[in-house]
């Protein structure tokens, strides 16, 4: 027997999400693509999230869920080599929440700067692993 692991937020649920990022991200606009509008004779827009703080529509669901916890859950792990842990570390700076950050150690420096930028004080870094599974594997030891 299959599992299904798939979660479809309920609309309502959508529409609250979209009411609590509005004062937290940007506005990103929608840039009609003119090379994909004529090469599949549609029009095709593209959603300008590499506009964001954190370059990424991740900020949305990192803000999101983080906000989201209460009391003991606030403090969030985490594993990533880039721009989910960039949405996590904003994320908990804003909201005043401690996380800490797994990430490989092929990580790109700049994102690793990037991280601590955006977590401030608020984020501790623990660069250990050689690969994206590694440091996740030790994130959710660390949890336990």
């Amino acid at each position: 027997m299959k599992v299904r692991t798939t979660y479809y937020p309920a609309l309502e649920d959508v529409k609250k999400a979209a009411e609590l990022l509005r004062s937290e991200v940007y506005q990103t606009p929608l840039q009609q693509s003119f090379t994909l509008s004529e090469r599949f004779n549609s029009n095709i827009f593209l959603k300008r999230e590499d506009t964001q703080i954190v370059r990424s529509y991740k900020i949305r669901g990192a803000y999101n869920k983080i906000r989201s916890l209460e009391g003991s859950e606030r403090c969030v792990v985490c594993a990533s080599a880039g721009n989910h842990a960039q949405g996590v570390a904003l994320s908990c700076y804003r909201l005043g929440i401690k996380g800490v950050i797994f990430m490989p150690a092929t990580t790109p420096k700049q994102k690793i700067q990037q991280v601590n930028m955006f977590g401030k004080d608020k984020v501790e870094i623990i660069i250990e692993g050689d690969t994206f599974d590694d440091s996740s594997k030790l994130a959710k030891k660390y949890c336990e």
